[in-house]
């Protein structure tokens, strides 16, 4: 790489960083404030002199460094985060790591289990019309029924046919990824142009060859980012499962337990380490995405 190549290479990234730069401070100035109007009336009300003899540095500083703050400031969860991965080993509930593995796991089985059932489903919807009429707009209406209905029911189904642990977790992650992959994949299956299905019949093509040879690869650039959007749903998914299942591992369970204790700050590293985890599970998607379509492009 030349040096000339070298600059416009950095010119771009620093140009593209600007605008994240900048949205990520306005969202850490917007989050210290937000810390400092909730928390000042009760550090004015627990932390400083009753007689009213502090200045607004004291409040200020106050609002920053409570024990259990109504939001804790970034700085405070920053802390929280960073103790719970260093301090405690991979093995210990009080490591956040150990909750992500829990997580996780219930979110790539459901994740998987969910593109399986999308897949099929968006098959069986474009090669029958009265599957299309029968099973498309139940398709749409299950996803108007709340996830935290359908948790508590799955869970004691699954529990009379001796199914726990990741299982319902699974299944609930399941529920929320089909829909995306089905929506997405009726509409890619159905993307080829007529010239090329009357091209196919021409070849005398079945059925099953036109779907491999001609549906498949016109399908792939509207299944992946609807495996972005399934991935992301069954995390939460996942995570909104480990509250009635009542489990005591994974970033959900994290949740339940700070909210149990009122320990905030524990309630937002772990929402923090479901952002993070989140962002990788679509990253590792869009990569696997990357690679897919850059071998369908190449000759």
């Amino acid at each position: 790489m030349t040096d000339t190549a070298l600059h416009r290479a950095i010119a771009q990234l620093r140009l593209q960083g600007l605008p994240v730069a900048v949205m990520l401070l306005a969202v850490l100035l917007a989050w210290y404030a937000g810390a400092w109007a909730l928390n000042a009336p009760g550090a004015i009300e627990r932390v400083l002199p009753a007689d009213g003899a502090w200045r607004w540095t004291d409040l200020l500083a106050a609002t920053m460094a409570m024990e259990r703050p109504v939001m804790p400031a970034p700085h405070q969860v920053a802390r929280d985060f960073w103790s719970s991965l260093v301090d405690w080993p991979l093995d210990s509930p009080r490591n956040l790591l150990f909750h992500v593995a829990v997580t996780a796991e219930s979110t790539l089985w459901g994740f998987g289990l969910g593109t399986a059932l999308g897949l099929v489903l968006a098959v069986c919807i474009v090669h029958s019309r009265t599957l299309d009429r029968a099973l498309l707009p139940w398709i749409v209406a299950s996803q108007t029924v709340p996830v935290l209905a359908i948790a508590p029911i799955v869970l004691v189904i699954l529990g009379s046919l001796g199914l726990s642990g990741v299982a319902p977790k699974a299944v609930i992650a399941m529920y929320l990824c089909f829909f995306p992959v089905t929506v997405a994949m009726v509409q890619g299956l159905r993307s080829p142009q007529r010239i090329e299905t009357e091209m196919m019949h021409t070849y005398a093509a079945s059925r099953w060859q036109a779907l491999w040879l001609l549906r498949l690869p016109a399908a792939l650039p509207f299944l992946f980012p609807a495996l972005r959007v399934g991935i992301a749903a069954g995390l939460v998914g996942a995570m909104v499962a480990e509250l009635p299942t009542g489990a005591v591992a994974g970033l959900g369970a994290r949740l339940l337990t700070g909210s149990y204790y009122g320990n905030t700050i524990q309630i937002w590293s772990a929402l923090v380490m479901s952002a993070f985890l989140g962002l990788i599970l679509t990253t590792l998607v869009a990569a696997i995405e990357h690679l897919a379509l850059r071998h369908r492009s190449q000759p």
